[in-house]
């Protein structure tokens, strides 16, 4: 049930690691060529995909079970503005942006109705309304659809609810942490070829929650434009702050 601890091999690009998380060097455009020739690939095999930011590496400071579905993804790559700073810092290396929210819109646009995709998370009737928006927008398959406010006593039936649906794509928004071990640990289970934590992704398409501007995307800056406009979101601050001490603490030991 459990994955191999041996990701599939990048076709190209190289993986660098971030205290001991690791975090492969490609562009988004690559990112999506990757992704399309797993979902389509026979035979099957599910593949795990993290989008890695700042709020993860913090986190993963104290969940080891977070940290060792990271270490076990097939294809981790660069969130937020945070890591490409963070990279540059301690590995001494450029990496490019493939945010989660670009990753899913842009399999959907190459692919749309040949796509199966199963959402999975968020609040109840969020899934639906985005599975509709997307399946309107994008032409794609609606697999199956499921909230992500569920006890991990009933992981296994959801598992099996999302193996059952044929799906190439699982969108999984259970929030950082839950949504990564979930996909690595039920991966078999899932059998989707694309297995990805997405966070408020789903929201999103869902339209109940903003997306935001494409200028603030383009300079890397979105999340300090979500945080001033919305509070709930304030408590992330220090997150943040803690972050920039680790890797500035980091590159003096180094």
């Amino acid at each position: 049930m459990t994955a191999s601890l041996s990701p599939s091999p990048l076709p190209s690009g190289t993986r660098l690691t971030l205290f001991d998380l690791p975090l492969d060097v490609v562009t988004l455009e690559q990112a999506l060529d990757l992704l399309g020739e797993w979902m389509f690939r026979r035979p099957r095999a599910p593949h795990t995909v993290v989008t890695l930011n700042p709020e993860f590496i913090v986190q993963s400071r104290t969940q080891p079970e977070f940290v060792a579905a990271m270490q076990s993804a097939d294809l981790v790559t660069a969130d937020g503005v945070g890591i490409v700073w963070a990279a540059r810092q301690l590995c001494g290396r450029e990496v490019p942006r493939a945010p989660g929210y670009d990753l899913v819109r842009g399999l959907m646009e190459r692919h749309g109705p040949e796509l199966r995709v199963f959402f999975l998370g968020a609040k109840p009737g969020v899934a639906e309304q985005a599975a509709q928006n997307a399946a309107r927008e994008f032409g794609v398959q609606v697999a199956g659809v499921h909230h992500g406010y569920f006890d991990p006593s009933e992981d296994g039936r959801v598992a099996d609810l999302v193996g059952a649906s044929g799906a190439h794509l699982v969108l999984t928004a259970m929030g950082a942490g839950r949504q990564e071990i979930f996909n690595q640990y039920w991966r078999q289970v899932l059998g989707a070829p694309v297995l990805i934590g997405c966070g408020g992704v789903i929201d999103v398409l869902a339209g109940t929650a903003d997306l935001a501007p494409a200028w603030t995307r383009k300079l890397g800056v979105e999340f300090i434009w979500r945080v001033g406009l919305d509070r709930r979101r304030w408590h992330r601050v220090p997150r943040l702050a803690q972050f920039v001490r680790l890797v500035l603490a980091e590159r003096r030991r180094r």
